[in-house]
């Protein structure tokens, strides 16, 4: 349970690398959006290791957490499907006509590992939710 409660704050922590990183280099919607996505997936580098040690550790130490609760369950599944479909348009974005871009492999990869992490995070949303709902989380507490 710790990890999973860990796991999802990790994918939900890169958020917080958006304003540190670069401005878009267009003036458009895409460009825009193409850049918050490449934030969430440096944030995400970097977070979700470090939430991953913490919940070993933790987890090492037996220490007694509550498990993790349908809202968390919730926000990580609305966050990874808000993810996926922004990875999604981007990638139709990248590969449509004009390109526009001037590394489009570059730009084509970082929309799909995007992509991938929404939908990894509403996996583990629905595994949060799933484990909640059948009371496996209760017998920890």
């Amino acid at each position: 349970m710790t990890v999973l409660r860990f796991l999802a704050l990790g994918l939900l922590g890169g958020v917080m690398a958006i304003p540190l990183l670069w401005g878009p280099r267009g003036g458009s919607f895409e460009h825009a959006r193409l850049s918050a996505l490449i934030g969430l997936e440096a944030g995400q580098f970097v977070t979700v290791p470090v939430g991953l040690l913490i919940s070993v550790v933790l987890a090492g130490r037996r220490s007694r957490t509550r498990p993790p609760g349908h809202v968390l369950g919730a926000i990580t599944i609305a966050f990874g499907a808000l993810v996926a479909t922004q990875g999604w348009a981007t990638v139709a974005w990248v590969e449509g006509r004009p390109g526009g871009l001037g590394d489009p492999d570059g730009e084509f990869v970082m929309a799909v590992l995007a992509l991938l992490s929404g939908v990894f995070t509403v996996v583990v949303g629905v595994v949060i939710v799933l484990v909640r709902a059948c009371g496996a989380g209760a017998q920890e507490e």
